[in-house]
């Protein structure tokens, strides 16, 4: 696939600075910054979407990821603000705490499009695109619900792995969800709770909770890296067949867990992040060419589940 050129700044503030410094826009081309808060496969298929929608319509893309530093995130918009980007596409780290560098770019003429979640403050992007976190946990819940009805005798023990001190609002909105929807019908309890979100620090603290809490026979993830670290401890313990994991996001990874034998990955719900991309930078241009976009777009969730290896094979086919 043939790609215009694009620009991506380094992680420091000098590298910032230097791709400010650089040659001037050009005055034909419209210059959109897209902007994630870390590298897993769903931000990477995030910013995917934007670029080959960007792309496709002669607009140049700049991409940062600011790997979950809010600090960088505004220096960031700042940066792009000086720089006279004509939109920016991003997943803001914070729905709170990202508002005000964003109202500077709104401010500044700048066309400001949400995606993941959003801002709670409405009036600032110009357009927003998302999945709601709470339906995420609460499609991977009802799975796991059905699950616990059908194979563990409507009861169940189980550890969960959030990233509350990262992004409060959208863990605790997942963990909601998931905990709503998997008590229905069932004898559930919560054993224990933790932050695990990276998939080498996920492994240790779900060996943790199985050791000290032999009794868990099930494990929910709130994100890919939970998930994979999560579904790994269980098959490092011995404990496929005794304890199942259910999770959100969705990857080639999480897929092939789906598909193996080990029977430890259940379901997972997964966002269509490339998707989701891609109507962002559309929107942006629609509305910098003087057309018009949504104020608030609900992107549907889907379930990837073990008893669906059709519906898992079509995801994979997406992800190329």
């Amino acid at each position: 696939m043939k790609m215009s050129k694009r620009i991506f700044l380094g992680a420091s503030a000098l590298g910032l600075t230097m791709a400010v410094a650089g040659s001037a826009l050009a005055q034909d081309q419209r210059v959109i910054a897209s902007i994630v808060f870390q590298g897993d496969q769903f931000m990477k298929s995030l910013q995917q979407g934007v670029r080959e929608a960007a792309e496709a319509r002669g607009a140049e893309v700049l991409e940062l990821n600011i790997d979950g530093d809010q600090a960088r995130e505004a220096q960031a918009i700042d940066t792009y603000i000086s720089r006279g980007v004509d939109a920016i596409v991003i997943a803001p780290l914070s729905a709170t705490n990202s508002a005000g560098s964003l109202k500077r770019a709104r401010d500044a003429g700048i066309t400001v499009v949400a995606l993941n979640g959003g801002l709670q403050d409405k009036s600032i992007a110009n357009a927003t695109f998302s999945t709601a976190n709470y339906d995420l946990g609460a499609s991977s819940g009802n799975a796991a619900a059905a699950f616990i009805n059908s194979e563990l005798g409507g009861e169940a023990q189980v550890g969960i792995m959030a990233f509350s001190s990262l992004l409060p609002e959208q863990s605790g909105a997942r963990t909601g969800g998931f905990k709503d929807a998997v008590s229905k019908g069932n004898t559930v309890t919560v054993v224990t709770e933790q932050d695990a979100w990276m998939p080498e620090k996920a492994v240790q603290v779900a060996t943790d909770m199985l050791t000290a809490n032999p009794q868990i026979n099930l494990l929910y993830a709130a994100n890919e890296g939970g998930t994979v670290g999560a579904m790994q401890a269980v098959r490092n313990a011995g404990k496929a067949g005794k304890v199942y994991v259910f999770g959100i996001d969705g990857s080639e990874q999480l897929a092939r867990g789906l598909m193996a034998g080990d029977n430890v990955l259940q379901a997972t719900t997964a966002q269509s992040a490339k998707d989701m991309g891609a109507m962002g930078a559309n929107a942006a241009l629609d509305l910098l060419e003087g057309g018009s976009a949504e104020a608030e777009t609900s992107v549907p969730a889907l379930l990837l589940s073990r008893a669906d290896p059709d519906g898992i094979a079509a995801f994979v086919e997406s992800l190329k």
